[in-house]
């Protein structure tokens, strides 16, 4: 199944923009959105501010989709705005990991699937592909990440 047809029985298509739809109303705030080829996307994602969230970076593993909350599964980075064992040292980590993931959203074509709701109830479970592999994977092999749920902490 191709990533417009995953996305769209997620809710994505639900929100009222479909691919190639002339009654796309967003505001000039959110992303640009456009289908790169059959089953793959661009967008132009930001990172997350104190405003309403569409299409940003929240951190290094989860985002906003137009609308949908994604944890993306298999991979963690440290957490941006508190240092819970590893001090300036895993914020500064934090940050480099959802900047590389923003650079990483915003230069190239991806799938997206889903898997269900994260344990919080508040996101969806998800991975992003590029070129076929997990954005999870991307990270990991540049040190900005661990595996999930079994990896080992390694900044704290």
């Amino acid at each position: 199944m191709g990533a417009y047809a995953i996305l769209a029985l997620c809710g994505v298509g639900a929100l009222g923009f479909v691919a190639g739809s002339s009654n796309d109303q967003r505001s000039p705030a959110t992303s640009s959105f456009q289908q790169a080829s059959a089953g793959e996307f661009r967008m132009q994602f930001a990172m997350c501010g104190g405003g309403k969230r569409y299409t940003c970076v929240v951190d290094g593993d989860t985002i906003w989709l137009q609308g949908m909350n994604l944890r993306l599964q298999s991979f963690d980075t440290p957490e941006p705005f508190n240092d819970i064992c590893g001090g300036k040292q895993e914020v500064a980590l934090a940050k480099r990991a959802s900047a590389r993931l923003l650079d990483l959203l915003n230069d190239n074509s991806f799938t997206v699937e889903t898997f269900g709701i994260d344990g919080t109830g508040k996101r969806t479970l998800a991975t992003i592909k590029i070129a076929g592999r997990d954005v999870g994977d991307i990270l990991i092999e540049e040190r900005l990440a661990r595996r999930w749920p079994d990896g080992e902490e390694w900044w704290c």
